[in-house]
């Protein structure tokens, strides 16, 4: 019944993971993530996940986003590029291009920026791009 007929349970559980950045705190640098990812802090850096990144209502990104999937609610200065769904609610605020597959938004959210959708808009890629070291 718990038997893993997986070859590399390991590598499992590194996708499954799932990190969070708390209201109250920042980080500045880029954040690299195999699995999901919740800010409701500040982040100054561009996030690369291959899971979904949840922005929470207090949560603000000075940065780039690329992303599998992602639900915004809080602030965004940055280009957005989302491979599958891109949902944003509530009170978003977002100050930069978007380029996703799918587009839910909410007539309280405040978009500034060019959008490009559809889903030979969005290239998919197996591996998260690696953030360029200047």
């Amino acid at each position: 019944m718990f038997t893993s007929k997986s070859k590399n349970s390991g590598e499992e559980s590194m996708i499954a993971s799932s990190s969070i950045v708390g209201a109250g705190n920042l980080i500045t640098g880029n954040i690299e993530t195999s699995g999901d990812l919740r800010i409701d802090g500040t982040l100054r850096g561009h996030v690369f996940s291959k899971g979904k990144v949840l922005i929470g209502p207090t949560g603000i990104v000075e940065g780039d986003l690329h992303c599998r999937q992602a639900d915004i609610m809080g602030q965004v200065t940055g280009n957005l590029s989302i491979s599958e769904l891109l949902h944003l609610k509530g009170k978003a605020a977002i100050a930069g291009d978007i380029r996703t597959a799918k587009l839910m938004i909410e007539s309280t959210v405040n978009f500034n920026g060019q959008c490009q959708m559809g889903a030979n808009i969005v290239e998919l890629k197996t591996e998260v791009p690696l953030a360029v070291n200047e």
